[in-house]
């Protein structure tokens, strides 16, 4: 698989990924994966959710998910704008969630720890 250098704002990841919107989707999943459990808590709506990880994006990322095979700050593996790859991960989480509750199981992150980052400043927590 690839090396991509993926990043989005003051967040960057290094990641072996099968695509380069893989890539972009990983870091979305790094920063987003402690709030899975939006999908879990009967009591939000579709909207609330989306509405909960459009701020953690608003706190957290810029507005362009860049992917190189070259290095961090480039774009030349894929461009992707966060409202499109926000809707795609919520989706993506929605499913997968559905997925799980079905068969009786707690949501969780997308991506297994099998497929850690590289390396990651991908922060879940605002910096000090």
């Amino acid at each position: 698989m690839p090396k991509f250098y993926v990043t989005c704002g003051c967040q960057h990841l290094v990641i072996q990924a099968e695509s380069a919107e893989m890539g972009a989707m990983r870091l979305l999943d790094e920063l987003l994966g402690e709030h899975v459990w939006i999908y879990d808590d009967a009591g939000l709506t579709e909207a609330d959710r989306r509405d909960h990880l459009v701020l953690e994006a608003l706190l957290h990322l810029g507005s362009r998910i860049l992917v190189s095979e070259r290095g961090l700050g480039r774009g030349e593996a894929g461009i992707f704008d966060v409202p499109e790859m926000l809707e795609r991960w919520d989706r993506l989480m929605t499913a997968v969630s559905r997925l799980f509750l079905a068969a009786g199981l707690a949501p969780r992150r997308i991506f297994s720890s099998e497929t850690a980052p590289l390396e990651s400043t991908a922060s879940r927590k605002p910096p000090r």
